[in-house]
């Protein structure tokens, strides 16, 4: 499969409407959840290019949807900024996932690796509590994983489908804050990912949008009830990014060829180029920052 031309250092100035590949691409039709490594192009994730500075030095993170995506660039990101790392990941996707951890290991942080449906609220709170076990605490939790699925009409989308993606989206993301809670210290950040969708919602993602838009509230209000806590919230709005989620029915294999096209930039983007916002988000830098809905999209407008 061709290959994005890695970036070998994200600190050199380029021209951003050239540094990733533009549409049209390919038709590229993945069963769900879809491996990256079949993508054309296949996507950056800062592999070659993310160079950290201790910024996370000695921090303990956990990143649902961690194997593939955004996920991925940002347990890139972490462990190169010091940060031991725990990914989630379905079964379905143990190849990539192995892949992160091998990533992980490679910039001398420990990883680990834990395969399970966010669905069910059990395996969320043993979720919490090995990963607790497995890095000696928690401080930092990156919900990431979603479920999106692209259906042209409500009369498509069947009560199952509604359901699995509020479970995934947004039943999990509480379940998650509410057992990491107990264990999470001042200073700790818990980071969200909504979406554009969340105020300019796609009427092909109808139910994936609504959870978009709640993932934004929910977040802005945990902010404020955590905040006497030492603890923060803040949640990121991806525009349209290059992840296997878009090809394994997460839109029309029209819209893939075309991914990206419509924006100011007239890309999509890369997932190495939204890392570093939750790099930031989880970071002392950002110590007066909570309850932020962070953009990044390319352009549009939010």
């Amino acid at each position: 499969m061709p290959k994005v031309k890695a970036v070998k250092n994200q600190y050199e100035m380029r021209n951003p409407l050239d540094q990733y590949p533009r549409p049209p691409f390919p038709k590229q039709p993945q069963t769900a959840p879809g491996l990256d490594a079949k993508m054309t192009p296949e996507p950056d994730h800062g592999e070659a290019s993310y160079q950290g500075f201790g910024r996370l030095k000695g921090r303990k993170a956990l990143i649902t949807g961690g194997d593939s995506g955004i996920g991925r660039a940002v347990a890139i990101a972490y462990a190169r900024e010091g940060a031991d790392v725990v990914i989630n990941y379905l079964p379905e996707e143990e190849k990539d996932a192995q892949e992160v951890i091998a990533l992980i290991e490679a910039a001398g942080r420990k990883a680990v690796a834990i395969a399970g449906d966010l669905k069910s609220e059990k395996f969320c709170q043993k979720l919490i509590e090995k990963t607790v076990k497995a890095l000696g605490g928690l401080d930092i939790l990156v919900s990431n994983a979603g479920k999106q699925v692209y259906r042209e009409s409500i009369a498509d989308i069947t009560t199952k489908q509604f359901d699995d993606t509020f479970k995934t989206n947004i039943y999990a993301l509480f379940w998650l804050t509410k057992a990491a809670l107990e264990h999470m210290p001042p200073g700790s950040a818990i980071i969200t990912t909504s979406s554009i969708n969340a105020r300019q919602p796609s009427e092909t993602l109808l139910d994936y949008a609504t959870t978009k838009a709640a993932i934004a509230a929910f977040t802005e209000a945990l902010a404020v009830q955590i905040a006497p806590k030492g603890i923060r919230a803040n949640t990121v709005a991806p525009g349209p990014f290059w992840t296997v989620l878009q090809p394994s029915g997460g839109q029309s294999q029209e819209k893939v060829q075309h991914f990206g096209e419509k924006t100011p930039l007239g890309r999509p983007g890369q997932p190495a180029e939204i890392a570093s916002i939750y790099v930031l988000l989880a970071s002392q830098e950002s110590s007066y920052m909570t309850g932020g809905i962070f953009p990044v999209t390319g352009g549009e407008f939010m």
